[in-house]
């Protein structure tokens, strides 16, 4: 796999300086990890890079939950919240009564690379929808996409920071993100209207957004692309054919229809008489597909590949890698 390499400092002291003191002498490899769990009466769990999970001694205990919590800016009503000026998260667990019974705090840490495997689509100004698992690095893309759009081809630029996922906490955007600039989103319910709220108010050329995942929002993407803005965003799923069959978020891919054809024209075709086709012209130009921090596959036209997709045909994107720090065609 290529070497991350950080393009800031992590600010990993003052994520250690939240902690009490039992769970900073369990940490081993501060600059390997990932993330910390923590459950009422449970042991704490170190995540470490490669998946490596260390299963302490220590019981959490409410009294190491609340010491925290008062240590970090109070959760919004998605009950994540961080540490000012950082891009380090802190998720809380809360019970039926709404009083914290537990949380996961993950380190967030800027990397340069992987953006680079799209540097090309970026500088055609295509709009681009990222797809991957959780953990493959789709948020991480999303902020050195924001500074290379903002900082190195001066474009306007526009983040749309659902839970201050990709700007970090605070009031001002963390300097991962280059000259973009940032939209905090208050309730995640809104996220829809603060999305148009970019468009009308501050004359992005370029909007850049977090997990796209109702379709609220993706009637607000589409909108967003009838205007001619150049949009980056990522939503859920792994592959496009997910996206496909996700009937809330088909708008993202152009929308599928189900047509009934004649008999004739359903021989002529060779399918079915009953089909799935595409409405419309998608929102976006291209589909990014991540397979790991150092590999994408591109869907270059989404259009002909939601229409492969639609008719059984096989989609064959083009596989870019990471190597020796620069994007290489590995499977065209």
């Amino acid at each position: 796999m290529a070497l991350r390499k950080p393009r800031t400092d992590n600010d990993l002291d003052l994520l250690i300086s939240i902690l009490p003191s039992s769970i900073k002498s369990k940490l081993d490899n501060v600059e390997q990890l990932v993330e910390i769990a923590l459950d009422l009466d449970k042991k704490v769990e170190l995540l470490y890079l490669g998946d490596s999970t260390v299963i302490t001694d220590i019981t959490v205990d409410q009294k190491m939950i609340d010491y925290i919590l008062s240590r970090i800016e109070p959760p919004g009503i998605d009950n994540r919240s961080g540490i000012n000026g950082t891009l380090h998260r802190v998720s809380r667990i809360i019970n039926k009564r709404h009083e914290p019974v537990g949380m996961t705090i993950r380190v967030g840490r800027p990397f340069v690379g992987n953006a680079s495997l799209v540097r090309d689509l970026l500088e055609d100004n295509k709009s681009l929808l990222v797809l991957g698992s959780p953990g493959t690095g789709k948020t991480t893309m999303l902020r050195e996409i924001a500074r290379i759009l903002s900082s190195e081809l001066e474009k306007r630029v526009v983040v749309v920071d659902t839970s201050n996922e990709i700007g970090g906490e605070g009031n001002s955007p963390h300097p991962a993100i280059g000259r973009a600039r940032r939209i905090q989103v208050p309730p995640t319910k809104q996220q829809h209207d603060v999305m148009i709220e970019a468009v009308e108010n501050h004359n992005p050329q370029v909007i850049i957004i977090d997990e796209v995942s109702t379709e609220q929002e993706s009637i607000a993407v589409q909108t967003i692309a009838q205007r001619g803005v150049q949009i980056i965003a990522t939503a859920h799923g792994k592959l496009l054919e997910d996206l496909i069959h996700n009937k809330p978020l088909a708008g993202m891919v152009g929308g599928v229809k189900t047509v009934t054809l004649s008999d004739e024209e359903a021989n002529r075709r060779g399918t079915q008489k009953t089909i799935q086709e595409r409405e419309t012209i998608p929102p976006f130009n291209c589909v990014i597909e991540i397979h790991a921090f150092d590999e994408v596959a591109v869907h270059h036209k989404m259009e002909e590949a939601v229409d492969a997709s639609l008719t059984k045909k096989v989609v064959k994107p083009e596989v870019r890698r990471l190597l020796n720090g620069e994007s290489r065609i590995i499977s065209p």
